[in-house]
């Protein structure tokens, strides 16, 4: 067998569609986000304007944030020395917790050293503690979700996009006595939409069922207090199991689930993803925590979000640029075409020093590939000029439709 060649193979597939994906080197730079470096591969150096990061708020810089990081670093060093079990639990990672729980309104809330983690880890063990759990999951629910309803072993119905009245007609052709679970999320990251919360909790009364719901895209951006969608729609009472991200819009890094106090406790007790990983490090911890605890108290911050949002999405529809607009704060430009896409990729960074990945299948269908733009608090009207200028131009240059799609 010549490996090697398998691996040509399999790497050539990619740049013959045009999905091969690069990595450039970017240095942020405390205080200037979303203006940071990049550092070519020869080297050479240009200062960048970075419009696809996760990071919603700026949070990432911000000095209550970094302080806490700070002082926590000094106070107990780089990482936490263990797994939770075995002496990786600090004060820090217990704070954290409570901050969340309290974020959601529940009992109890359990920490990962991702969202992915967390996703992955607790859908795959849920049905230990639920034997002959049926777990039905949104089409369009984010990889980690897929791997662990994959992997968990028990019986899975995936349901159209959002189609309640398709979740309906799966879960009333199943078993009324047998343990049900609905995994859905809040916001859908590659269009921008929302999920129908309300509607999917009325099914899960009425069929018995418990709901899970991904609040990553979503958690320090919407609600009073940055609960997510589910705290703004005033139903996360209804919601069984929350997960959420540290590493978007709290500007950290790690994942957690936010449930009853039993729910957590089985979780943190059978599940691999968490009994057999090393916990956060301290200093990640604190600075989580005195994100979130800041974001409880700063609409102000989530409503200029929104604002800015807003403006690029009604500044592209009136270039006749196609988006998709859901009402979110994410911005998708669809190319339809994975070489097209990488170019204008590219162009925008070596012409306009503007950072924004294509995004190609498999994160979206086929002909469906795109430019996903995540305005900010800190992109100011300097940088949203920049951008929609650039768009036009290389719009024009590379000769593409202006026929907006249909939101």
């Amino acid at each position: 067998m010549d490996y090697t060649a398998k691996l040509d193979a399999a790497l050539g597939r990619l740049h013959d569609e045009g999905r091969y994906r690069t990595f450039i080197d970017i240095e942020r730079v405390k205080g200037q986000f979303p203006h940071a470096v990049w550092t070519r591969p020869d080297g050479t150096q240009r200062d960048i304007t970075v419009w696809c990061g996760n990071d919603y708020l700026g949070m990432g810089q911000h000095p209550v944030v970094l302080a806490a990081m700070h002082e926590a670093i000094d106070a107990t060093g780089a990482g936490s020395g263990g797994t939770r079990n075995i002496s990786g639990t600090t004060v820090y990672h217990k704070r954290l917790e409570a901050e969340l729980a309290d974020l959601h309104g529940k009992e109890a809330a359990l920490l990962f050293t991702s969202a992915y983690v967390a996703n992955d880890a607790t859908l795959s063990t849920l049905p230990k503690l639920f034997p002959g759990l049926i777990i039905y999951s949104d089409e369009l629910n984010h990889a980690s979700m897929i791997e662990g309803v994959r992997r968990n072993g028990g019986a899975k119905r995936i349901f159209r996009h959002n189609d309640v009245a398709h979740l309906r007609e799966l879960l009333a052709a199943d078993d009324p006595d047998a343990p049900k679970l609905i995994a859905f999320e809040s916001v859908y990251s590659m269009d921008g939409d929302f999920g129908p919360i309300e509607e999917i909790c009325d099914l899960a009364d009425e069929f018995g069922a418990l709901t899970y719901l991904d609040e990553v895209h979503a958690v320090g951006m919407y609600g009073p207090r940055g609960g997510g969608v589910a705290e703004r729609d005033r139903l996360m009472h209804r919601v069984d199991i929350i997960n959420g991200t540290l590493a978007k819009a709290f500007g950290v890094m790690g994942g957690y689930i936010a449930a009853s106090a039993k729910m957590c406790d089985a979780i943190r007790s059978y599940a691999p993803g968490f009994i057999f990983t090393s916990s956060l490090p301290p200093a990640v911890a604190a600075g989580a925590a005195a994100s979130v605890a800041f974001l409880k108290r700063a609409p102000e911050l989530r409503e200029r979000h929104q604002t800015q949002a807003r403006i690029l999405k009604t500044r592209f529809k009136a270039m006749g640029l196609p988006i998709i607009d859901h009402g979110t704060h994410i911005v998708p430009v669809i190319v339809g075409d994975p070489k097209h896409t990488k170019i204008l990729s590219d162009m925008l960074l070596e012409h306009y020093g503007i950072y924004v990945q294509p995004i190609n299948f498999p994160t979206v269908p086929r002909g469906t590939e795109r430019l996903r733009f995540t305005p900010s608090p800190v992109h100011g009207p300097k940088e949203i000029d920049g951008l929609v200028r650039a768009m036009d131009a290389l719009w024009s240059h590379c000769a593409l439709n202006r026929a907006e799609l249909a939101g």
